[in-house]
C-alpha cells in the first residue's frame, strides 16, 4: 500500500507547486497517508495545508497557482500583468509580483521567502462589475493563474500610484508604460471605466491617456465628470508626498 501511494505521488503530482489536501485527495492520498509521507521523507510540510515533494523546487507559477486555489479572486494584476503580456519599461532582476484579490489573506512566510510580492484588495469597481471577464490565463503560464487583461491592468497600475511601500508605483514609470500601450481596446477600456468607483483611478487613467498620445486616451474626461464633476483630487501619502489631480 505504501509503495503504491508513493508511486502515485511521484507519477502524478505536479512539479514546482505546493500540494494542498484537496489536490492530494484527487491523487487518492488521504490525510493519514499524507502524514505517513511526511514522516517517511517523501513530502515536506511548508505550512498548514501546504506540502512539497522532497527534492522539488518551488516555482513562481507554482506558488501563485497554489494561492489561486485558496484566495478568492486572486489574480496577477497591475505592472506584473502588463509585463507578462509584453508591456514593460524596465527589466527587473527579481521583479515584485503584483497580486490582487477580493479579500485579505494571511500569506505563510514561505511565499515571501520564495518570491517578492505586493498584495492589494482595493475595491475599484461597483459590485456588479463583471471582473471575471477581465481576467484570463496566459498561453505560457499555468492555466490556474488568472491575469488582468491590459485594460484592467492599467486601472490597477493607476491605483498603485502614490501608495507607500511595496504597493507604490511612480507616476513617471506609469507614464512610460502608458506610452507603450498603443494596442489597448477603446471599447473594453471605456466599459471598465464605466464600472470604476475610484476618483483617483479615473483621473489618473485620463491623465495617462492624454500623455500617451494613443487613440484610447481620447475623451476620457466624461468618466471623471460622471463620478467627480469639477472637483480637484488631492491626497498626502504616508511618505509625506502629495498627489494632486486636476478636475
Amino acid at each position: 500500500m505504501a509503495n503504491t501511494t508513493v508511486q502515485r505521488l511521484l507519477e502524478k503530482a505536479p512539479r514546482g507547486q505546493p500540494l494542498d489536501p484537496e489536490m492530494l485527495r484527487t491523487l487518492g492520498i488521504e490525510a493519514s497517508q499524507t502524514s505517513y509521507l511526511v514522516r517517511a521523507g517523501w513530502l515536506k510540510r511548508l505550512s498548514k495545508g501546504a506540502y512539497l515533494l522532497v527534492g522539488d523546487q518551488l516555482s513562481t507559477d507554482g506558488v501563485i497557482a497554489y494561492l489561486s486555489r485558496r484566495v478568492p479572486g486572486l489574480h496577477v494584476g497591475g505592472k506584473t500583468a502588463l509585463d507578462w503580456q509584453g508591456i514593460r519599461h524596465n527589466i527587473a532582476f527579481r521583479p515584485r509580483i503584483a497580486l490582487w484579490a477580493f479579500q485579505s489573506y494571511r500569506f505563510p512566510d514561505w511565499v515571501g521567502e520564495h518570491m517578492p510580492f505586493s498584495f492589494q484588495t482595493t475595491q475599484l469597481f461597483r459590485n456588479d462589475a463583471p471582473i471575471a471577464a477581465w481576467l484570463r490565463p496566459l498561453p505560457n503560464k499555468n492555466n490556474e493563474i488568472l491575469v488582468s487583461i491590459p485594460e484592467l491592468a492599467l486601472l490597477e497600475l493607476a491605483s498603485s500610484i502614490g501608495k507607500a511601500g511595496d504597493k507604490g508605483q511612480t507616476l513617471e514609470e506609469a507614464t512610460h508604460l502608458a506610452e507603450l500601450m498603443r494596442n489597448l481596446r477603446v471599447d473594453v477600456l471605456t466599459s471598465i471605466l464605466g464600472y470604476c468607483i475610484r476618483v483617483k483611478v479615473l483621473k489618473l487613467v485620463r491623465d495617462l491617456g492624454r500623455t500617451s498620445g494613443h487613440a484610447w486616451g481620447n475623451n476620457l474626461q466624461a468618466y471623471v465628470e460622471a463620478r467627480s464633476p469639477g472637483k480637484r483630487w488631492s491626497r498626502s501619502g504616508k511618505d509625506g508626498r502629495r498627489l494632486t489631480l486636476k478636475p
